[in-house]
């Protein structure tokens, strides 16, 4: 049949990845797709799909997908809008700014956890959500605007620029240059190796260590239990260390003696 034009062999090698430009094509198991939605098991207790699970397209029917979860095994017919394709791992299509939050906030990801996905205000920039959560187990999702030159280069920050966003994610993992901290692990997928990590049964940040004590009836409270000098015998004091300082400071910064109080 002959060999393709060198033009046309050209303009192919040229458009790289044309779904996510900047990005190189990658292989079959780097392109797949999580769900967006919990979706009940019918005639069942529990969920057959959960949010965040990595899924197999089975079928494509263009306004619904035939989906198989890598986890379960199972397939089911899912609507189109609430899955996302994932490409080289990182890269979600058609993720919204609140789903982003969602998928990271949940509890695998550890603070440095990122995903990049399109602006939903401008569809030719992309956006970098990243994960902040402290020692408190609590965090926060960080969003920052991906933008394009007219040479087709990436950047956060104008003064550095990179050919591909494979480059920009490469270089914030090493280097947090205004971010809230350096990119680690990308957004944790249900039923992905995610790099070789296990899936806890339980949570992964312990919870801070807190000691219940008997609600105070202050008519007990005598004045050693609040300026007793010897805090071994505190233990078991109605009156917590905490209280105690607290107290005593108020009463430093109102200049008031402690043999003033009654």
């Amino acid at each position: 049949m002959g060999n393709c034009p060198l033009k046309f062999r050209t303009k192919q090698r040229s458009q790289g990845n044309p779904i996510a430009p900047g990005l190189p094509a990658c292989s079959a198991d780097m392109n797949f797709v999580v769900s967006l939605h919990d979706f009940p098991c019918y005639g069942a207790a529990g969920f057959s799909l959960q949010v965040g699970e990595r899924l197999s397209v089975v079928s494509d029917d263009g306004d619904f997908l035939m989906v198989k979860s890598e986890r379960t095994g199972h397939e089911i017919y899912v609507p189109t809008e609430c899955t996302s394709k994932v490409i080289n791992r990182w890269f979600f299509k058609g993720l919204s700014r609140y789903k982003a939050e969602e998928l990271l906030m949940q509890t695998h990801n550890c603070t440095g956890a990122f995903l990049v996905r399109e602006s939903e205000s401008n569809p030719d920039q992309y956006s970098l959500s990243v994960l902040k959560r402290p020692e408190s187990y609590l965090g926060s999702v960080k969003h920052y605007r991906i933008s394009r030159i007219a040479n087709g280069w990436f950047y956060i920050a104008q003064r550095l620029t990179f050919s591909s966003l494979q480059h920009l994610v490469e270089h914030y993992t090493e280097f947090t240059d205004g971010l809230c901290c350096t990119l680690d692990k990308p957004c944790f997928i249900l039923g992905s190796d995610n790099n070789s990590l296990t899936i806890p049964t339980e949570r992964t940040v312990p919870l801070p260590l807190a000691i219940r004590r008997p609600t105070i009836n202050w008519k007990d409270v005598t004045r050693s239990m609040l300026f007793r000098g010897n805090r071994a015998e505190s233990e078991h004091s109605l009156v917590s260390d905490g209280l105690r300082e607290a107290i005593s400071s108020y009463l430093y910064m109102t200049e008031i003696n402690e043999r003033d109080f009654v």
